[in-house]
Parts: structure tokens; sequence; C-alpha cells
């Protein structure tokens, strides 16, 4: 890997964690915060937007991929809000947010190979 491709994934990173935030918090004035949603819209339309990527533009797979994209998604903080959700008290809500996280960002991600795929003819 060349230091100036290092350099553009490594400021991709930093960009889509500047998203991130943006983002939940967006997400957090509409929704709320009683519910961690901003994460799930996170995870899912970074989910989608990898496969999207990776199925119909591999040339930007590792700067939009693992640099934007890998800081854009959090799995650590959907966790950590289930944790925090389970010791609250919300096991349903808990329990949502851990399957639901896992089976709806498959979802996103099939969609997204599907569609770069289409794209990509």
């Amino acid at each position: 890997m060349s230091p100036l491709l290092f350099l553009a994934a490594a400021l991709a990173g930093g960009v889509g964690a500047g998203l991130r935030y943006l983002v939940d918090l967006g997400v957090a004035r509409l929704a709320g915060t009683r519910y961690p949603w901003g994460v799930l819209v996170i995870n899912l339309t970074g989910s989608f937007a990898l496969g999207l990527v990776t199925g119909g533009f591999p040339a930007a797979a590792f700067i939009v991929g693992a640099g934007l994209l890998g800081g854009y998604t959090t799995f650590s903080t959907a966790m950590l809000d289930t944790v925090a959700l389970w010791r609250d008290g919300s096991s349903r809500a808990a329990a949502f947010n851990a399957a639901g996280m896992m089976i709806l960002g498959i979802l996103a991600a099939v969609g997204g190979l599907a569609l770069g795929a289409a794209i990509a003819g």
C-alpha cells in the first residue's frame, strides 16, 4: 500500500467519523434519545453503502469502504447501546437492537451489493 493510499483512507475515516456524529445527532433530534435510532440508521446505511461500493465500484472499496465507511459505522457503539438498554430494564429493546442490527444490516448489505452489481452491469 502506498503512503498516499494510506493517507487517503485515514482522511476518509476521519470524515466518516464526523458524518457518524452528525447523523446520530440529527436522528436523535428527530426521534429522541430513548432508543439509539441514530446508530441503527448509521449502521444500516453504512452496510448498504459498503455493499454498493463493493458490488459496483470495487476500485474505490479501500478508501470508501475501509476509510469512510469504517469511520462512519460503529459496531462497538451498537453493542454498548444494547448493554445500556438491557441494564435499564428494556430487554425487548436490547434484543431488537442486537438481533435487528445484525439481520437488517445483512439485508442492507445484500441490497447494496445487488444495486452495485446492477449499476456495474
